[in-house]
């Protein structure tokens, strides 16, 4: 199978999290795409998404599948969302997408995060990807300063604004060990929004296209 076919087949098999009846987490990226296109079948059985991302919202809303506001909703069973690098321990780096913080606060609702990936993605260490950092515009130069300070190299990604009327910095070159450490240290400078690691709430499951199949790991 090529990438591509590796990302349906994830995605297809996420579907058996989808139950009737239910508020489905959607997150962004072209994996996430390939889910949305698989929840055209049972669009009639759910009662509708919570969305990471203006982008997912309006690919959601063509379907003809209603859109919830995450302030309306207490909860709900399942997010399904990619990521850009993750690890055994089900650490992640996410926001390749620019949509960091808002998959991070709906994964913090959801009762269960199910990472749908290809097998790319598996990396032992995490890093090789750059980390990318939600900042508020005017401390975007302090914050770069900052995380100098803890070993990368911050590039400010031109052109790109979040749907939060944020910048993102890319932080090249780190060798991420500790995860949870390093999104806490990154999380506490003034002015982040918050980071593309997902350490402290990692994926719950994930389920992993090989050529072999799909896995799921748990």
């Amino acid at each position: 199978m090529n990438q591509n076919d590796k990302k349906k087949a994830a995605a297809q098999a996420a579907m058996k999290f989808v139950h009737a009846d239910s508020i489905i987490g959607v997150g962004t990226g072209s994996t996430v795409n390939y889910f949305i296109e698989a929840l055209e079948s049972v669009k009639n059985t759910i009662q509708g998404a919570v969305s990471s991302s203006d982008e997912s919202t309006k690919r959601l809303k063509a379907m003809g599948i209603e859109v919830f506001d995450l302030n309306s909703v207490s909860s709900f069973d399942v997010y399904i969302d990619g990521a850009d690098e993750i690890t055994q321990h089900k650490h992640m780096i996410k926001g390749g997408g620019a949509a960091l913080t808002r998959e991070k606060i709906v994964a913090a609702v959801a009762k269960q995060f199910v990472c749908i990936i290809d097998d790319s993605k598996q990396v032992p260490v995490l890093g090789k990807f750059p980390l990318p950092v939600e900042v508020i515009p005017m401390a975007r130069s302090y914050v770069a300063r900052e995380l100098v300070k803890l070993g990368g190299d911050p590039e400010y990604r031109q052109g790109v604004v979040t749907d939060n009327g944020n910048v993102i910095l890319d932080v090249h070159n780190l060798t991420i060990l500790n995860p949870v450490e390093m999104e806490r240290k990154i999380n506490q400078i003034v002015g982040v929004v918050t980071n593309g690691l997902f350490a402290h709430r990692g994926a719950d499951i994930v389920l992993v296209a090989t050529d072999d199949g799909v896995k799921e790991i748990t």
